[in-house]
């Protein structure tokens, strides 16, 4: 099938798709503040740049992307139907360096917490009072890496 807008416009609209402050990350970053943590963002000197970083607690979130990260069974996950070997291949290295990167930040004795896309969209959302405790439960859990995906 070809695409419906040109090279150019197809280019525009990419590069608008921002990798930080993005409406999930912030949803979570409001909600961990209601909850009284305190947090940095997006620190340089830890792998894979984390989204959120709370230093008294020694944990690290990840707000993922479903499409960016290939969420398996989630309804904002769909593979692309043109260049597919690119961007099959693109999102199994993103897939594989986000695993590296956990492994490091484990391996250096923080705690990992992911949080997809799906948990926090409107669609699939977990009712907020949930979502307050399962984040508060993974943040005091003792788990090296900890997943949070939506219903």
């Amino acid at each position: 099938m070809t695409d419906i807008v040109s090279a150019e416009k197809r280019s525009e609209m990419m590069s608008g798709i921002r990798g930080k402050d993005t409406k999930p990350e912030i949803i979570v970053r409001r909600l961990l503040y209601r909850l009284g943590y305190r947090f940095r963002l997006h620190r340089k000197d830890l792998p894979g740049r984390p989204d959120i970083v709370l230093p008294k607690w020694r944990k690290v979130v990840f707000v993922n992307g479903c499409y960016w990260h290939g969420h398996g069974d989630c309804h904002l996950f769909r593979a692309p139907k043109t260049r597919t070997e690119f961007w099959t291949t693109k999102i199994a290295s993103n897939r594989a360096r986000d695993q590296r990167n956990y492994a490091e930040l484990v391996g250096a004795g923080w705690g990992v917490v992911v949080i997809w896309e799906c948990a926090v969209s409107k669609k699939l959302q977990l009712p907020s009072d949930q979502l307050e405790q399962v984040i508060s439960d993974a943040l005091a859990s003792t788990n090296e890496l900890i997943v949070i995906r939506g219903r």
